[in-house]
């Protein structure tokens, strides 16, 4: 009798995921991802000296998640966490550094999950994912159609010569870029050659205008079927190799006679035209009748940046939080994050629930009534988001990071634990913050916890998988960042 009540429940079950995969496609996903953006830098979550009008109008008719996590402290870790539903301790990229990684060919990637709901799949911008991808790889993984970079050091320069279209090389016409000494030579030891780098100097296209455009046109092109388009911005990241004219923009525009250093009234344009981009997308969501069917994210890779003669103290971009993009302190790692729905999710609204980029595989699988892959971290953060049903909780959440000595950091509870100096065990480090209590992390409670210091450290070795280019990142120390 129990097996027969178990064969019906899971018959049951079938049924009704069958059910609501063939109820038709859930809404379109517009996923925009910024680069480099601290969780102060957006007037919503406490931004003073620089107006973000459009996203502040997308908080206002939205949510914000105020404890939403990046997959890493560096952008191609953080991609693939969001990519495929895992953390850092066992996704097949871990670093920007060595060469060699690549997703795994078997793993289900986000934009696959869609195509198995029968949407079409864009990335416009920064593909970025493993250290040095195909220029096909995004179709590789499941994306229909890619304008942009595909290389992450491509990407630092916003007037470079070409772009990839679905991995054939497009040039831009009237672009030239010009190399410094220093930067040259920086490049010479890591950056491919048939990449164009450089500051430009002749400005024809300004890369993150052509992406603009092109997003645009990918959502007329698509209103009559459903779509995902990932968004993946290379700003307010810096054209790294670069120190004081790193900023680089097209122009400075109403920031041109601020008191500021360049630099920072580089950043400061750089957030005005992500902001007017937001604005851009929801009117042609409106323009094409879309608006009543599409679900929209906006959030950042990892914390904000000191590079490019910017630095993220200049105006306040990691708030209340410490630290910024490479530490795994809460500034390193906990990301702006708003999501918009109209009709869908409560205007206004805010969610504390502590989630992470690995949640947004499931969600959307959730979303679209796809099955959920096996072996992955991620949790439906859906319930959170239109706040009805029951919401799971993570365990805990886990980071790892392979430079500047190797780190580890694991969230659980109220606690975060960070682990830094990996590869000198003599001189390894652990620090214990009570989040509830201390939310800028500036009082070590890790001698007055052991107990709790010690389970944490249970979990750091439970999360971590080996990885086989270990060894690579530090050989790797020193040379191009980003």
């Amino acid at each position: 009798m129990r097996m027969i009540s178990s064969l019906f429940l899971l018959l049951l079950g079938t049924i009704t995921w069958q059910a609501r995969a063939q109820s038709g496609p859930g809404p379109n996903v517009i996923f925009i991802l910024a680069d480099d953006l601290g969780y102060g830098d957006l007037g919503s979550f406490g931004q003073k000296n620089i107006s973000t009008p459009n996203l502040d109008r997308m908080a206002a008719q939205g949510m914000r998640l105020t404890r939403h996590y990046a997959g890493a402290s560096v952008c191609a870790p953080s991609r693939c966490a969001l990519f495929t539903g895992k953390h850092t301790g066992h996704t097949s990229v871990r670093g920007n550094q060595p060469k060699g990684q690549l997703i795994d060919p078997g793993e289900t990637t986000l934009p696959e999950v869609f195509k198995s709901a029968g949407y079409t799949t864009g990335l416009i911008g920064k593909w970025g994912l493993g250290n040095k991808p195909p220029n096909d790889d995004p179709a590789r993984n499941g994306f229909d159609y890619h304008y942009g970079y595909v290389d992450m050091w491509h990407a630092h320069a916003f007037y470079t010569e070409f772009l990839y279209r679905n991995g054939q090389k497009v040039i831009l016409e009237g672009n030239s870029t010009r190399l410094n000494p220093e930067a040259e030579a920086v490049m010479k030891r890591t950056i491919p050659a048939d990449i164009s780098m450089g500051l430009g100097v002749n400005r024809a296209k300004y890369t993150p205008y052509e992406f603009e455009r092109e997003a645009l046109e990918f959502i007329e092109r698509n209103r009559t079927k459903p779509f995902f388009l990932f968004y993946s911005a290379v700003t307010p990241h810096a054209n790294t190799e670069f120190k004081k004219e790193g900023m680089e923009v097209s122009t400075y525009g109403e920031f041109a006679n601020k008191d500021w250093p360049d630099p920072e009234k580089g950043f400061a344009q750089m957030m005005r035209d992500l902001d007017n981009l937001v604005g851009h997308i929801f009117a042609k969501l409106e323009a094409t009748g879309l608006a009543d069917n599409t679900l929209v994210v906006f959030t950042s890779d990892n914390g904000p940046h000191k590079e490019g003669g910017h630095h993220f103290d200049y105006f306040d971009s990691n708030g209340k939080l410490r630290g910024s993009k490479r530490d795994l302190y809460e500034g390193g790692v906990r990301v702006p994050t708003l999501v918009w729905w109209k009709n869908k999710i409560q205007p206004g609204s805010n969610s504390a629930h502590v989630s992470a980029f690995w949640d947004w595989l499931p969600t959307f699988a959730h979303l679209t009534g796809t099955q959920t892959p096996g072996g992955i971290d991620g949790l439906s953060i859906l319930p959170s988001l239109q706040q009805r049903g029951k919401q799971k909780k993570h365990p805990y959440l886990y980071w790892e990071f392979y430079e500047e000595g190797g780190k580890q950091a694991a969230l659980w509870r109220n606690w975060k634990l960070v682990k830094l100096n990996l590869e000198d065990p003599t001189n390894t480090k652990l620090e214990l913050y009570n989040l509830a209590q201390d939310e800028p992390e500036t009082n070590n409670l890790a001698s007055a916890n052991p107990k709790i210091v010690k389970r944490m450290e249970g979990l750091l070795q439970e999360a971590h998988r080996p990885f086989p280019l270990v060894s690579l990142f530090k050989k790797d120390q020193g040379k191009a960042t980003q």
